[in-house]
């Protein structure tokens, strides 16, 4: 026996009504011929006030009239699949969505007109920011043990007035660390003052630190004020105290020691109410040992030491760091960016990072720049880390394009576990994570 059509159709409308995905239909002049029960809820709009209307009254976004993904699939025949925009509901509220569009069909094959399916991605955003949130600290982000530990510390270090030491690699964030220091410590209204020690030739270095009274030396017209006056109740931070030059670590070490310094040209010595935080990338007690920088000095520098952790040491912090970064260059550069395709996401997550956090930054802002659409590309970062990844032998090592346990570990934290999620972002097969995640297991 036959379904009646018009039982079938009421069977179809219920089942549309009943799945979590809002479902809407256009005709060929894109009014809305139907609307189902999600649609309703995500829009704010009922389906007696849908119905009929054009879809851009409905479906308030900026792409509309230049990039309707109904409208494209229409005209192209090709389903868009899985598009992040952003819509404003009935209450100007603005909500972000994952579209899907295709073209429909009557009996005969014939167009008639599209069909959209969109999802509500405000609660998967807001955990997004949950979990960046979770892992932040001042203007930080990780979930690497060794950096946890560290942000776990500051406060306690910050509410002291030791000299502390900052050392790691260049670009791995060492101002931000002593801008976190001074921002939680008693000194939090006063200034925080930065010189880097390698960026001025000796004698202006010392006026610049010291400063000089008018005619201490050639082209000392008037007074100067030097960083440690500026610094004055607050903080002095000297980057790359490395390169400061062996008598001026003198002329430091007698500040750090009596808490007065003298200017160039000055008659009496001044009192120094300054906290003091140093960092390096050069191996101090090596420089020690040849006689380069002086231990005495670097005694009084390394009352409390902190490494930080290069990029290549905590990898698993890349997803959230590319995260923040397009957030980051989205408001700058007023993008809209959503993300990197799967290519472009492996590339980042295999590069080295020689210049750590830095420039990681660099890449994220250079391919916003470069970058039309919505999503970055390979095309939009540059040549240098565009190459293969490292072919492996069978043997239970990595496969040709098999990323390291880290960075797979890294995109199943980012996809909280979801491995189909985590394989579209590693552009392979959920079957294929499959055999890597085994062949990790079996060779760690």
């Amino acid at each position: 026996m036959s379904t009646h059509p018009h039982n079938l159709q009421n069977h179809l409308a219920t089942i549309l009504d009943s799945v979590a995905d809002g479902v809407f239909t256009v005709d060929g002049d894109m009014h809305i011929t139907w609307f189902n029960h999600a649609a309703e809820l995500i829009t704010g709009f009922s389906r007696e006030e849908a119905l009929g209307q054009r879809c851009c009254e409905i479906f308030r976004s900026s792409i509309c009239f230049s990039e309707c993904p109904v409208r494209k699939a229409m005209d192209t025949g090709l389903n868009v699949e899985n598009r992040e925009i952003d819509i404003l509901d009935r209450h100007n509220r603005e909500v972000p969505i994952s579209v899907s569009a295709s073209v429909l069909r009557d009996a005969q094959g014939e167009p008639v007109g599209g069909v959209e399916t969109f999802r509500d991605l405000s609660r998967i955003h807001a955990l997004q920011r949950e979990v960046t949130e979770k892992y932040r600290f001042q203007d930080m982000v990780s979930r690497n043990p060794a950096m946890r530990k560290l942000f776990d510390v500051l406060p306690d270090i910050a509410a002291s007035n030791a000299t502390v030491l900052l050392q790691g690699d260049s670009g791995t964030g060492k101002e931000l660390f002593a801008r976190a220091l001074h921002n939680l410590s008693p000194r939090s209204r006063h200034p925080l003052v930065i010189l880097n020690c390698g960026a001025l030739p000796e004698q202006l270095l010392e006026a610049e630190i010291f400063g000089a009274r008018k005619g201490a030396y050639t082209g000392a017209t008037e007074d100067r004020p030097g960083r440690l006056q500026q610094a004055e109740g607050g903080t002095l931070f000297l980057d790359e105290i490395g390169d400061l030059p062996l008598p001026l670590q003198v002329k430091l070490l007698r500040v750090l020691e009596n808490r007065e310094y003298q200017p160039l040209g000055a008659r009496r010595p001044r009192k120094a109410d300054v906290r003091f935080l140093a960092a390096t990338h050069q191996n101090l007690e090596a420089m020690v040992e040849q006689k380069q920088f002086r231990q005495d000095l670097y005694f009084r520098l390394n009352v409390v030491p902190l490494r930080i952790p290069s990029l290549r040491e905590r990898s698993e912090d890349i997803p959230l760091l590319l995260d923040m970064a397009l957030d980051r260059f989205n408001g700058i550069y007023g993008k809209k960016l959503r993300g990197f395709s799967p290519e472009a996401m492996s590339l980042l997550l295999d590069y080295d990072y020689p210049g750590n956090v830095r420039e990681l930054l660099n890449l994220v802002e250079r391919a916003a720049i470069l970058c039309r659409k919505d999503v970055i590309e390979p095309d939009h970062l540059p040549p240098g880390i565009r190459v293969a990844p490292p072919t492996c032998t069978p043997n239970g090592q990595k496969q040709p394009g098999m990323p390291s346990a880290t960075q797979l570990y890294a995109v199943l934290a980012r996809c909280k576990g979801n491995r189909t999620a985590a394989a579209q972002q590693l552009g392979i097969n959920r079957s294929t994570l499959w055999r890597w995640l085994k062949r990790l297991d079996q060779h760690p």
